[in-house]
C-alpha cells in the first residue's frame, strides 16, 4: 500500500512537470511567432513609407486604428486613415521620402496585443524641386494580432 501511494505521488509530480514544460513551450512558441509577426511589420512600415504605396500605407493599421500626430484631430478607423493620407498627396502631389530609419525599443507583447514605443529619422522633398527636410521624432505604437496571425497597428502616436 505504502509503495503504491509513492508511484501515485511520483506520477502525480511528473505530470505537472510535464505540464509545466508544456505549456512553457507552447508560450515560446507563441512568443517567437509573435515576435516574428511583429519584426515582419515592421519591414512593412519601412517599405511602404519609403514607397509611399497609398495601399500599404492603410493596410498596416487595423480596421479601428486611431493615427495621433501633433496639431491635427485624430484621425480614427481605416477609412479615415486613408483619406487623410490621399489629402496628403493631393495637398503635396511631389512628396517623396528619401530616408526613413524606425528604431523601435521595449517591445512589450501581452494577450495578443503589443505595445512599443521608439524613434525614428526620416528625410523627405515636399515637391521634387524642393530641399530635402530631416525630422527626428518619438511614437508610442499599440499593435494588435490579427485573426490570421499578422499583427497591425491599432494606434500610432507620433511625436
Amino acid at each position: 500500500m505504502k509503495q503504491s501511494s509513492i508511484i501515485v505521488i511520483m506520477a502525480f509530480l511528473a505530470g505537472l512537470g510535464a505540464g509545466y514544460f508544456a505549456r512553457n513551450a507552447v508560450a515560446a512558441t507563441r512568443d517567437r511567432a509573435d515576435r516574428a509577426g511583429i519584426d515582419k511589420l515592421h519591414q512593412e512600415d519601412i517599405a511602404v513609407t519609403l514607397s509611399q504605396d497609398p495601399k500599404g500605407l492603410v493596410d498596416i493599421f487595423a480596421e479601428d486604428a486611431v493615427r495621433l500626430v501633433p496639431g491635427k484631430p485624430p484621425v480614427v478607423g481605416k477609412d479615415a486613415i486613408q483619406a487623410d493620407n490621399e489629402k496628403g498627396r493631393a495637398d503635396y502631389p511631389g512628396f517623396k521620402v528619401l530616408s526613413y530609419v524606425p528604431e523601435y525599443k521595449n517591445i512589450q507583447i501581452a494577450d495578443g496585443s503589443a505595445c512599443e514605443w521608439g524613434e525614428f529619422e526620416a528625410q523627405y522633398k515636399l515637391s521634387p524641386e524642393g530641399p530635402p527636410v530631416s525630422m527626428q521624432m518619438k511614437d508610442f505604437r499599440v499593435l494588435r494580432r490579427q485573426s490570421d496571425g499578422s499583427w497591425k497597428f491599432a494606434l500610432v502616436d507620433v511625436r
